[in-house]
């Protein structure tokens, strides 16, 4: 079936309130879940199959997947373009600078 017919499912987001710090650390552990939020933190949104990572597409979705589920990111779907941008202000109000330190500390290793 091709991508743009196939039926999935809505995407899950949870709540700001719903923020947790150690599944936010744990999704921050990876180096290539780093490398999406560091891109992210650079630029508002990218399409998906965009990011410089270099593994298969099924273990990127892997990551972005948990990257969503812990709240880092939102995906929004547009044709059969899957679009992700960081959650920057509900991770401020829940954790005000975390992101940022992390994103920063990254950087410079």
């Amino acid at each position: 079936m091709a991508r743009s017919q196939r039926n999935t499912a809505p995407l899950r987001h949870p709540d700001v309130a719903e923020l947790d710090l150690l599944d936010i650390l744990h999704a921050l552990s990876d180096r290539t879940r780093m490398a999406i939020v560091q891109r992210l933190w650079e630029e508002p949104e990218r399409v998906c199959g965009t990011f410089p990572v270099d593994v298969a597409p099924s273990t990127l979705s892997h990551h972005f997947r948990v990257l969503r589920e812990a709240g880092l990111i939102l995906q929004r779907d547009e044709g059969i373009r899957r679009w992700s941008s960081l959650r920057h202000h509900d991770l401020e109000a829940r954790f005000p600078g975390l992101v940022g330190h992390i994103v920063d500390t990254f950087k410079h290793q």
